[in-house]
């Protein structure tokens, strides 16, 4: 049975274990070298050539890529809006008074029970993983809570699951040309239309904003 965006709430930013995506991604872990064509901090984009109809016109803010593998968060999958309000009454808050909505995106196939939270820079807890300097990402229930109290960041998507890749697989696909890769744009990843992000970012490819 498919979990709704309230039980996927629930599991990905209440339960311990479920807020850690794999080791490597934590800031105080050891980086593995770097691949020869990086594509961390970055947007990952589908080409035409894409064999794998998961990753069709996808568009992916990729979080790490190293000799040991690849991370990533769709960013083109909408599931929808939930009004903060609604938010608040999952996370147990008694009186919520929140005003606003936040987008909620598939983030990709892997682990869809684990959330995170893609962000504008300008909110840290000490679990933020920056991700080039503009956009980062935390996964825990109290950026959660400080959104709907008015304290979080002014941009964010919320993602369920993520892309990933072991050590050297990316690298693979890239070399075939399924996927090419372009600046990360905080427009494009928090304003623009879902159904134009690939447009633009295929546009964009190979290119410095």
């Amino acid at each position: 049975m498919s979990l709704t965006w309230r039980n996927r709430l629930m599991i990905g930013f209440l339960g311990l274990a479920a807020v850690l995506a794999p080791t490597w991604l934590l800031n105080g872990a050891p980086a593995a070298a770097e691949p020869q064509a990086s594509v961390a901090h970055q947007l990952l984009i589908a080409t035409p050539a894409m064999g794998d109809p998961r990753f069709e016109h996808t568009v992916i803010l990729m979080v790490r890529h190293d000799g040991e593998g690849a991370f990533g968060i769709v960013i083109n999958r909408p599931l929808g809006e939930r009004s903060l309000s609604e938010l608040m009454a999952v996370l147990g808050q008694k009186e919520p008074s929140a005003d606003g909505t936040v987008r909620i995106v598939s983030g990709g196939p892997v682990q869809p029970e684990l959330g995170f939270v893609i962000h504008s820079n300008d909110y840290r807890r000490p679990d933020t993983v920056d991700v080039g300097g503009q956009v980062a990402m935390t996964a825990n229930r109290e950026i959660l809570l400080d959104i709907g109290s008015g304290k979080g960041p002014q941009k964010r998507l919320i993602a369920f699951g993520y892309a990933g890749w072991g050590p050297g697989q990316l690298d693979a696909e890239l070399a075939t040309g399924a996927w090419t890769s372009g600046p990360v744009d905080p427009a494009l990843v928090f304003d623009e239309d879902r159904d134009k992000v690939w447009d633009t970012a295929y546009s964009r490819r190979g290119r410095d904003l």
